[in-house]
């Protein structure tokens, strides 16, 4: 593997971003929607921005090499700050905006901040709760003044007056800042973002100005992005997604990045920009699919049938005409008619009447969601990465996109399968370290530069294509021998918008069992339209006519995996609803939605053995988080139900 030279003098984000004012001085380069009102900056005036903003943190005193905290909602002003932070040579590090205080102040301490940049004052109110326990922590710098007045400035400063200090000091600090900047090198830190940690404690993953860089610049060009592209940025800022494609990416090919006002309006924001390049994780899509199949249930009987019978005639000829292949006229011209009625207007109410590339990663997508959207004529792909990948290890080529492989390696990147079935990469993107832990570097990146994911996969024999099979540790084998894949079962039941989350069990028993948790949405609609009443979420999984419905689900889920003659003892004998839905501030996720199974079997361990002991009811004790942080017990006897499962190839072709 041979390593790159960079473009000249492209060696750093703040270079690119001076390439960028130079090469394209007005074109946007920034859009944020404030007060219901877009605003834009250019490459110009961001630059010019990030500029004074960085001559203020030297004012404030921010060294070479200090760490750089970054939280709250996407915003230019955040994103400026983290390049900012490089510009001085220090390295920025962005924190989950929804996490609490105790998984912040691991971070900080662990890091040793010193500069901590908070969007508004929920942030600042947390910061200050672990400054009393952790001494690092100097400077305090908030964007949104609501709220702020009456705080202790001596250490605490407006965003806005850090930047009217720089612009006001330039003349002493300019020589400065132009000397930190030509200090940076290629292969000094660009970022250090922390796991989500779904083992264990998160570990900060330090990725320098080469693994970021080069990453961009072979991704922009197998999808051929450049300066015309818009993105919304709407991902948590800590998540090396949104490092990549609104930093990295967005850096390399001049790309405008548009944030929207808040999580409510990023819906209504994402039509009003419509995006030509789009990424989204699972949930996202598993979302919205969920609201328009809700919407459908309750339309009128023509307009149902309408859809129905359009949506058909997508899912059987619309992904081979994105991919180019022949269609009869006649079903072309089928296909077109429903792009008029349906297909069009359903993608402008998505927001997604622009795209020109889409992608999903972050953990595999039911096929069913992932053909859903294919079939309207939107060009979803998927790839497989993770944090110390800079994203990318696979991802699929136009016209070789299918819903059950990965694609195949990104450019520069190497891929191999170890005999454990364990898959290994390495590339330009490959991490430098994780900070402060010698120990796990060694054990996950070796000498060679070989990274092992911790997923098991192959690739398909002919295509080249890397298909994952679930998480290495989780796959694993039945009392019989037989495999077990959870996550594979898991997408096929969240694929039902009346399913938000599913965690199967059945490593070393004799049958696989599931927790449910239903989407209130979904069931809370198709409640109302029922006549049934409930007053909270326990009280409608828990409803007989629920358990119903999700028990058709399950065994339909049974039926499928059921002709898959590898995973065929997978289907679910019996499950049962759980009485609240898995949330992050307990434990049960990470912050980007993972279900920590090692936490979630511990924690409900007599649930568990209720699944598997015959038991009809089991009572049961959960603590919870409040919003307001408080904790509390919520006491519930959830029912467990037996599930219809079907003969497997083998076994019906022996009868």
């Amino acid at each position: 593997m041979t390593e790159r030279e960079p473009a000249s003098g492209l060696v750093s984000i703040p270079a690119l971003m001076a390439r960028n004012a130079r090469e394209h001085p007005r074109r946007a380069a920034y859009r944020e929607k404030e007060f219901g009102i877009w605003q834009a900056w250019t490459w110009e005036e961001a630059h010019a921005e990030v500029r004074a903003l960085a001559m203020g943190f030297l004012a404030l005193g921010l060294q070479r090499g200090d760490f750089v905290a970054v939280v709250g909602r996407n915003r230019p002003s955040l994103y400026w700050s983290i390049v900012a932070a490089q510009m001085c040579g220090a390295v920025p590090v962005p924190l989950y905006q929804d996490a609490v205080a105790e998984e912040a102040e691991y971070v900080l301490e662990h890091c040793g901040t010193r500069f901590v940049v908070c969007g508004d004052q929920e942030q600042v109110d947390k910061v200050i709760e672990v400054q009393e326990r952790i001494k690092c922590i100097d400077q305090v710098v908030y964007v949104d003044k609501r709220g702020m007045r009456k705080y202790d400035h001596s250490r605490m400063n407006a965003w806005a007056d850090v930047l009217s200090e720089g612009r006001a000091a330039h003349h002493r600090f300019e020589a400065e800042l132009d000397r930190r900047i030509a200090a940076l090198t290629y292969d000094d830190p660009c970022v250090m973002l922390y796991t989500s940690g779904t083992t264990g404690k998160p570990k900060g993953v330090v990725l320098s100005n080469r693994n970021i860089i080069e990453t961009s610049r072979n991704t922009c060009a197998f999808d051929r992005l450049g300066p015309g592209e818009e993105i919304l940025a709407y991902l948590p800022m800590a998540w090396v997604g949104d490092f990549i494609f609104s930093m990295g990416q967005a850096m390399w090919a001049g790309f405008c990045v548009n944030c929207p006002e808040s999580a409510a309006t990023m819906m209504t924001d994402l039509r009003e920009i419509g995006p030509t390049y789009f990424f989204a994780p699972p949930r996202v899509f598993e979302g919205q699919l969920t609201n328009v199949m809700i919407r459908m249930e309750d339309a009128a009987p023509f307009k149902k049938w309408l859809f129905r019978y359009f949506m058909e005639h997508a899912r059987k000829v619309g992904p081979s005409i994105l991919d180019g292949k022949s269609v009869s006229t006649a079903d072309r011209l089928k296909y077109r008619l429903g792009d008029l009625v349906i297909y069009g207007p359903l993608k402008n109410t998505l927001g997604f009447s622009r795209i020109r590339v889409g992608y999903t990663a972050g953990e595999a997508i039911g096929p069913e969601i992932f053909d859903f959207y294919r079939s309207l004529g939107i060009n979803l792909k998927q790839l497989y990465g993770q944090t110390e990948a800079s994203v990318f290890i696979t991802q699929q080529p136009d016209g070789e996109v299918r819903s059950d492989t990965v694609g195949v390696p990104s450019p520069g990147v190497e891929v191999k399968i170890a005999e454990s079935g364990e898959v290994f990469y390495r590339g330009p993107g490959t991490f430098v370290e994780y900070f402060k832990n010698p120990e796990s570097t060694a054990s996950t990146k070796d000498s060679e530069g070989w990274v092992a994911t911790g997923d098991a996969g192959f690739f398909e024999p002919g295509t080249g294509h890397l298909r994952i099979i679930d998480r290495a540790k989780d796959v694993g084998r039945m009392a019989d021998g037989r495999l077990f894949a959870p996550k594979y079962v898991e997408n096929k039941l969240k694929f039902y918008p009346n399913i938000l989350e599913a965690v199967v069990f059945g490593a070393d028993r004799n049958f696989c069992c599931a927790f449910i948790n239903i989407d209130l949405t979904a069931v809370g609609s198709w409640a109302e339209r029922n006549n049934i009443a409930y007053s909270s979420y326990q009280e409608l999984a828990a409803h007989d006519q629920v358990y119903e419905m999700i028990r058709g689900h399950v065994e339909e889920v049974n039926r499928s995996v059921a002709a898959d003659s590898m995973l065929a003892g997978c289907q679910i004998h019996r499950f049962l609803i759980l009485h609240k839905e898995l949330d992050a501030d307990d434990g049960e996720l990470t912050r980007t939605r993972k279900v920590r199974r090692n936490i979630v079997a511990e924690k409900y361990a007599d649930l568990i053995a209720a699944l598997y002991d015959g038991s009809a009811t089991i009572s049961t004790e959960t603590e919870v988080t409040y919003e307001d942080g408080r904790k509390g017990i919520l006491k519930a006897t959830l029912k467990i139900v037996d599930v219809e499962t079907q003969a497997t190839v083998e076994r019906r072709e022996a009868a």
